[in-house]
């Protein structure tokens, strides 16, 4: 697996046995979508390997925090940190539903949040209703649920609003913001 883009763009990435990482078509569709994300802050849930995360930071983000419970995952994690040598780079030992709590707690606000949770478990919807309810997204941030394309996702939760939608063959990327009024929209994808 490489990096697909920006200042680390062909590095090869670590990945560990049993998971399934973001392919690079979905990895380009994610950025092409959001557009330029330099200066933004980027929280990866179920981060695997981290490639999502570290393609961010190839793309300009200014800081990234990678969530993963995984023992071999946090080793991968780790080894590609070191391997491009970052320094903008947490990583955060935990299940998505605890991390979320602890960046919370932190008083963290990220612009980007990405998750790709394992598919058939139902963990896309339960992880955005814990989204909804601890504020770690910015008030014009994003929240990139990568799913499989039969999950059903709600149009809203909480004050997370459904903005886009895009199928990548089994796989749908669903984008969500915070309700704003259209007036006071800074950013738009």
């Amino acid at each position: 697996m490489k990096i697909i883009a920006g200042i680390y763009k062909g590095r090869n990435l670590l990945a560990p046995e049993g998971i399934r990482p973001t392919q690079g078509k979905a990895r380009k569709a994610i950025f092409d979508i959001l557009g330029d994300v330099a200066g933004l802050s980027f929280l990866e849930l179920f981060a695997g390997s981290g490639a999502v995360g570290f393609e961010a930071l190839s793309w300009g983000a200014s800081d990234a925090t990678l969530v993963e419970a995984e023992a071999a995952s946090l080793r991968a994690i780790k080894g590609n940190i070191a391997a491009l040598n970052l320094k903008n780079c947490r990583v955060l030992p935990a299940d998505a539903e605890r991390g979320i709590r602890l960046l919370s707690r932190e008083g963290k606000k990220f612009d980007l949040i990405f998750l790709d949770p394992p598919y058939y478990k139902g963990l896309a919807k339960k992880t955005l209703q814990t989204l909804s309810r601890y504020d770690i997204l910015s008030p014009y941030g994003f929240v990139i649920i990568q799913h499989f394309k039969s999950d059903k996702l709600p149009d809203a939760c909480g004050e997370l609003i459904l903005v886009k939608q895009s199928s990548y063959g089994d796989t749908r990327l669903s984008i969500y913001r915070k309700y704003v009024p259209e007036s006071n929209l800074s950013r738009d994808i």
